[in-house]
């Protein structure tokens, strides 16, 4: 009997290594002053910042979902890494954490160095769009698990917070105004439900167009990151949530105290195009309780500083707090 190599059983080392050089410009480009050593060690290191009185670590972790297969079936990559990195930091702000770093988890069946690499400069734009550094990732080549072109992603970002301004419930108020940041679209969630319906059923095609480009293009646009708004909105805002699955109903009252009710007026939310082309077969309470139908972001301000956060943002006002059962109205 012959030697049976671990290539022959489908592990490609020498791909892994490539894979490595590949991709380390793309992750110094990420790197800032707190990052301690270069790409290749056992672990990643970041000294902690300075000006904190009590600082607080703060983690997320996410991954991109079933959007996954149709940059994969699609062949456009450069994409999904941002969704990654974006649904992490995303949370993270909500509990005003200050991004610092993020490593990635990337499992395939077999490692296409050009793919790899393609969603690791994603992941990369995603750093630099939310001003923290990938220090660390790990890529599994595990034939058998997955199908050959078959991928899986996960991230996690660590942040980090003052211990007093972690809470926001003690700074909602009755009254305050509930503020809108637009989304780039579906962002990472609902995919189950939009391959089902605008494939299976409707038997529609990547390169149709749809909005003016092809419908791919809009359905893999990337999570909108929020960070940088946040960082300049900050002292003008008392909460935020992040508007993911389970949408604007189940999100939002993740912020609210026992004693608050939010009031959302459905006709001011600038809905995009290819929610109105799903809302044509899914009932509106469906929408409300998948997508994020436009909203990316909620901001929760105080009427005194509302023309502040709408002037320094794309924001706009979509309801206001009310004294009530903790939850949400549409109307």
């Amino acid at each position: 009997m012959s030697n049976v190599s671990y290539k022959d059983a489908g592990v490609d080392i020498d791909a892994g290594n490539a894979f490595v050089e590949a991709i380390k410009p793309a992750v110094k480009s990420t790197f800032d002053a707190n990052v301690i050593g270069g790409i290749g060690s056992f672990a990643g290191a970041y000294a902690m910042p300075e000006g904190y009185r009590e600082p607080v670590m703060l983690a997320a972790t996410d991954g991109v979902g079933t959007k996954l297969k149709l940059a994969i079936e699609s062949g456009r990559l450069d994409t999904v890494g941002i969704d990654l990195v974006a649904m992490c930091v995303n949370d993270l702000i909500c509990n005003f954490g200050t991004p610092l770093f993020f490593l990635d988890y990337y499992a395939t069946g077999r490692l296409d160095v050009e793919d790899a690499k393609a969603v690791v400069e994603g992941i990369a734009e995603g750093c630099r769009q939310s001003e923290c550094a990938l220090i660390g990732g790990e890529t599994a080549e595990m034939p058998g698990m997955y199908s050959e072109n078959d991928f899986d992603l996960a991230g996690f970002s660590v942040g980090i917070a003052e211990k007093s301004e972690m809470n926001r419930l003690n700074y909602v108020k009755e009254g305050d105004l509930l503020v809108a940041l637009p989304s780039s679209g579906i962002h990472s969630n609902g995919f189950s439900l939009v391959r089902k319906l605008l494939f299976e059923k409707l038997g529609m095609r990547f390169d149709e167009t749809f909005d003016g480009k092809p419908l791919i293009e809009t359905l893999l646009a990337p999570t909108r990151i929020y960070v940088k708004t946040f960082k300049a909105l900050k002292e003008k805002i008392n909460a935020l949530a992040h508007i993911t699955g389970g949408g604007l109903v189940e999100n939002l009252p993740r912020v609210l105290p026992e004693n608050m009710h939010a009031v959302i007026e459905v006709e001011k939310i600038r809905t995009l195009p290819i929610f109105d082309l799903i809302g044509e077969h899914v009932a509106k309470e469906e929408m409300f309780r998948t997508f994020n139908m436009g909203v990316g972001m909620v901001l929760v301000v105080s009427p005194d500083n509302v023309d502040d956060v709408l002037a320094q943002s794309d924001g706009y006002v979509i309801g206001s707090l009310k004294l009530g059962e903790k939850g949400v109205t549409l109307f």
